[in-house]
């Protein structure tokens, strides 16, 4: 394989921008459950028993607050991951520290004057794509870091309800095996990629501990922590909302000097 300063002879990322047309696909098909959840749940089972009456009428009126309240969630996160601009590193933006490293003096501008970067070196993280240097923690030229998985559901009735309930106990697990999954992801601070990267790594620069690594995801108010909007005061104090910085774990850094 060729390697320029500029360009690389072998890209194999080409080979996966005509995966860029499905997600449109996935959006429709997405909504599409959900509308055909909506009409199952609320026009053919419990839109019709809010006027049988009694106890009936009752479970009917709970499971359709629980049932909109959920499905308001759902709209709001999911829209807002798929509408949210995943961002873009400013243009010729530098790095101010050798953070790969944990070097705290800046880099003086003559160490970029026409610098070739070294992909054997972390010194200084590089886009050969997009030529320009990348922030840490950033996978190519996009400041977010986070990745997310679809899991597509399937519906399916055999006469019989114990067959549902078997899917539905299968696909409870299988969601509730992904909730743990990225709960530990966050207690680490660590990423989906991240995690498979460092993982003969046993300490990671960036854990903070398990209260600060939360609150970095999640923001330190509360009222913020079921819906996916910070407050304008954590926006302002925690740097990595906006994807070009990270504090790092002062006990890490102290180790590598």
């Amino acid at each position: 394989m060729h390697r320029s300063g500029t360009t690389m002879a072998w890209n194999v990322f080409k080979f996966c921008t005509v995966l860029r047309g499905l997600g449109s696909i996935m959006i429709l098909l997405v909504l599409g459950v959900v509308g055909v959840t909506y009409y199952a749940v609320v026009f053919t089972n419990y839109g019709p028993a809010l006027f049988d009456g009694g106890l009936h009428s009752f479970i009917a009126v709970v499971v359709l607050i629980l049932f909109h309240f959920l499905l308001v969630m759902l709209l709001w996160s999911y829209l807002t991951v798929v509408l949210t601009d995943s961002g873009t590193v400013p243009p010729n933006w530098k790095p101010a520290s050798d953070e790969e490293r944990g070097e705290v003096d800046p880099l003086n501008e003559s160490e970029f004057d026409g610098l070739q970067p070294d992909l054997s070196s972390q010194r200084i993280r590089y886009c050969w794509k997009c030529n320009q240097f990348k922030p840490p923690r950033c996978h190519h030229c996009s400041v977010s870091f986070f990745s997310d998985e679809e899991i597509p559901g399937t519906t399916a009735t055999l006469a019989t309800t114990f067959l549902s309930f078997v899917l539905n106990l299968a696909f409870a697990l299988s969601v509730f095996g992904f909730l743990i999954m990225h709960v530990s992801l966050v207690s680490a601070n660590t990423t989906t990629i991240e995690a498979y990267e460092k993982k003969t790594t046993p300490k990671w620069r960036y854990d903070l501990g398990r209260k600060k690594n939360f609150e970095q995801v999640f923001g330190t108010d509360k009222r913020y922590w079921f819906i996916p909007a910070y407050s304008d005061e954590d926006l302002r104090r925690i740097p990595a909302l906006q994807g070009l910085e990270f504090p790092s774990n002062p006990d890490f850094d102290s180790e590598e000097f």
